[in-house]
């Protein structure tokens, strides 16, 4: 299964992600992480990545999508993935399609977390870290949103948005994107 995974800031998607991948076996595509590899990696692209990345800017769509595409031709995930943080824009969103397309292989599922953001920002204030102040918090949730928004879009005239509530314990979330993913697998 090839699922997009998105959530905002607090939705609790690292937790959700974890058991995802190892309920269904795939690889856990983290935009992150997979920046930090391919730099510790020295590879051609992870060392374009590393000079932005240590000038504190954003990474361009461009080298994002060939570390993506590296990691797309690794052996794990042929059996499938979830990425989670990319895409984030429509272009990002249009790059993958292509290049999803090109191997034959499309997305199976965009899978949205949603919850409110009153919850959200409750959420992401009890966590207690430094950077965790109301402005900071809400114009994480304003970048979001604004980001986002127009992805779900693109998503949904693909019929491929599948939208969670993700509000309940961790059990009761996960139930429901099995139940999403599970009329997807079988």
């Amino acid at each position: 299964m090839r699922i997009v995974f998105i959530g905002p800031p607090g939705a609790g998607k690292g937790t959700q992600a974890e058991r995802l991948i190892e309920t269904y076996q795939m690889a856990h595509l983290s935009t992150g992480d997979m920046l930090r590899a391919a730099r510790d990696a020295k590879t051609e692209v992870g060392q374009q990545a590393d000079r932005y990345m240590s000038a504190g800017e954003l990474v361009p769509d461009e080298i994002i999508v060939a570390i993506i595409a590296e990691r797309l031709a690794e052996p794990d995930c042929q059996q499938g993935y979830l990425l989670d943080g990319f895409p984030r824009t429509i272009a990002q969103a249009e790059a993958l399609d292509q290049m999803l397309a090109e191997k034959e292989t499309p997305l199976d599922v965009v899978l949205e977390l949603q919850v409110p953001e009153e919850e959200l920002f409750q959420r992401l204030a009890g966590r207690g870290r430094a950077d965790d102040t109301p402005e900071v918090i809400r114009q994480r949730l304003v970048a979001y949103r604004e980001q986002t928004e127009p992805l779900l879009q693109y998503y949904q005239q693909r019929n491929l948005l599948q939208s969670i509530d993700g509000l309940g314990t961790v059990d009761e979330i996960f139930a429901r994107a099995r139940a999403v993913l599970d009329k997807i697998s079988g």
